[in-house]
């Protein structure tokens, strides 16, 4: 039977978000701010202080000069991790946190896709503060590279101490976010006997598939096969995560790959109406988004103007496809009510067809299911992990 649980209602202090015009430059500076002094996405993992500090040196939305503003601060932090590791009393754990901090702001100032000169500059530098943090982590975080069409998938591997073979969560980056953030986020998971192996979606990234397409989910198999070698990995024992634009994929996954993981979360992620023309018309202006979200969207489907974005989207629908009535693992959905970047109704349609699914949703949230009273954080540790540990217990049906 499917289960259906709701969030506790939180009241907004404003309606569902109109579509409005971009921000301009004073009004970003105060949303980034404001996003930052309440830990908020995409800036929970930055300082106020220093969010503050970059945002006064920003003078213009010329996106090399906003690649300065944040990799500055970035630079900052990676002398002081560099220090922390080569000084004469070296400390591994302070090092390792300011090559996160630099990581965090570098990967910011690529926000939200590598397209200028500074801001493909600063996600090259954001690779090499993560693979300074990646060195000094214990479990060991490895750097992992799948043959793959005559590339590799480039991918993090982390098990938990003392499992073997170990379950892990196969996660499926987004839009602008990059394996690296799933990356944190995950480490929660080795708590629970649970590793992971991340990885960039298609279109994003170091994803070897440069271009959202229909049939890219093989990339994603290749990444099954490949967890089927590794003695240290349960291969009988894996769940995919997606959110937003990886949750395409993570359901994706759940049809495609069903006999080989026992589930899916798909937390916010597009499904059918999100590809058709009138919604993208609404949604590419709503301020949910900081900035630039028709550039993001268009950049993974190759499109230069509108209407090439517009027409291309409803080749990805999974309801013309023919996908959503087949049997599939598993799945936990997760969403907000008043999402404006995904519609609701996508989630409705992946619930209501074939497999019995799980659902969360939060009356008040918007994309992925946050609002200022429920964090991104929050639905990770509350909604996502129980369900994951959960479904990948060893006596769990397949």
């Amino acid at each position: 039977m499917m289960r259906i649980f709701a969030a506790l209602a939180f009241a907004l202090a404003a309606p569902a978000i109109a579509q409005v015009p971009p921000r301009t430059l004073p009004e970003l500076k105060e949303e980034v701010q404001a996003r930052a002094d309440r830990h908020a996405y995409p800036v929970s993992e930055l300082v106020p202080a220093e969010v503050r500090e970059a945002l006064a040196n920003l003078k213009s939305l010329d996106r090399d000069e906003w690649a300065a503003a944040w990799s500055s601060i970035g630079e900052r932090h990676m002398a002081n991790a560099r220090k922390a590791e080569l000084a004469e009393m070296a400390s591994p754990a302070e090092a390792a946190k300011e090559y996160k901090y630099a990581f965090e702001y570098y990967l910011f100032a690529r926000f939200p896709l590598e397209n200028s000169p500074g801001k493909e500059k600063a996600y090259a530098r954001a690779l090499e503060a993560f693979t300074g943090y990646a060195r000094l982590q214990d479990p060991k975080l490895e750097i992992v590279k799948i043959p793959f069409e005559g590339k590799e998938i480039v991918g993090y591997l982390r098990l938990p101490k003392g499992v073997r073979p170990a379950p892990i969560v196969v996660t499926i980056g987004g839009l602008d976010g990059r394996k690296e953030n799933a990356s944190f986020r995950s480490d929660a998971y080795l708590k629970h006997d649970v590793g992971y192996f991340s990885f960039d979606m298609p279109g994003t990234g170091q994803s070897t598939i440069r271009q959202v397409v229909p049939g890219a989910e093989r990339e994603f198999s290749r990444v099954l096969d490949y967890v089927a070698t590794r003695k240290d990995i349960d291969a009988k024992r894996v769940v995919v995560y997606g959110g937003s634009w990886g949750g395409h994929w993570s359901a994706r996954v759940a049809y495609a790959e069903r006999e080989r993981i026992r589930g899916a979360v798909v937390q916010g992620g597009p499904v059918h109406e999100y590809f058709q023309p009138e919604w993208q018309k609404k949604a590419i202006t709503t301020r949910e988004y900081l900035f630039e979200l028709f550039e993001a969207r268009a950049a993974i489907y190759g499109a230069k103007t509108l209407d090439e974005f517009l027409a291309y989207g409803p080749r990805m629908s999974l309801k013309t496809a023919g996908w959503l009535d087949r049997p599939s693992a598993p799945m936990l959905l997760i969403n907000g009510m008043r999402d404006t970047q995904v519609p609701i109704e996508d989630l409705f349609l992946l619930m209501r067809s074939g497999s019995p699914k799980e659902v969360w949703i939060n009356p008040q949230g918007g994309h992925m299911g946050r609002n200022p009273q429920l964090s991104d954080q929050r639905i990770f540790e509350t909604v996502t992990l129980p369900w994951v540990v959960r479904i990948l217990q060893p006596a769990a049906s397949q």
